[in-house]
């Protein structure tokens, strides 16, 4: 088994480079989340935290919606939901034009515990920033910028914007 795909276009040392150090940020980043899900002594998984965070930043969202976003199977969204909606993280509610369909959005829970984790995550990243002494350059804020949006995720502000709205009664998509 080969730990790593290979490039489908030519790469530079240097392009292998950023990925390598992408790759191992990335798993830093996990780290600092499952680290801070303990620290809040809830019982949640990587996979029910994320659905938590999709739908902070796009709900209220249709099952099918929600699971295209997450590259899972719907099933795999109702399971997940139903353990979230018993918890009191999630609400299910029938759409108005359409009782077949189902929204999911977050409960005050649901918003409240998301704003906790990045609360202490933020504070953790602010930790290693000023632990590092890296500024904010512009091209490097640039980059990563770019590659949020690469991969189809709202910037901070945005994401923000949207949390701060995010626990209500569901309403039918536009």
């Amino acid at each position: 088994m080969r730990l790593y795909v290979e490039p489908t276009q030519p790469s530079t040392a240097a392009g292998e480079a950023l990925v390598d150090a992408l790759a191992a940020l990335s798993r830093s980043l996990v780290g600092i989340t499952v680290r801070t899900l303990g620290a809040l002594d809830v019982e949640l998984t990587m996979s029910q935290y994320r659905t938590l965070v999709l739908l902070a930043s796009r709900g209220p969202v249709r099952v099918v919606d929600l699971a295209a976003a997450l590259h899972v199977h719907p099933s795999t969204v109702t399971r997940t939901c139903d353990r979230l909606v018993r918890r009191g993280l999630v609400a299910r509610q029938a759409g108005e034009r359409d009782r077949r369909v189902s929204l999911l959005s977050l409960t005050a829970a649901g918003r409240d515990l998301v704003g906790e984790v990045v609360r202490l995550r933020t504070t953790e990243l602010r930790r290693l920033v000023a632990a590092t002494g890296l500024r904010a350059d512009g091209g490097l804020v640039a980059s990563i910028e770019a590659l949020v949006a690469a991969a189809g995720e709202p910037d901070e502000r945005q994401w923000r914007r949207h949390w701060e709205s995010s626990a209500g009664t569901p309403e039918a998509p536009t």
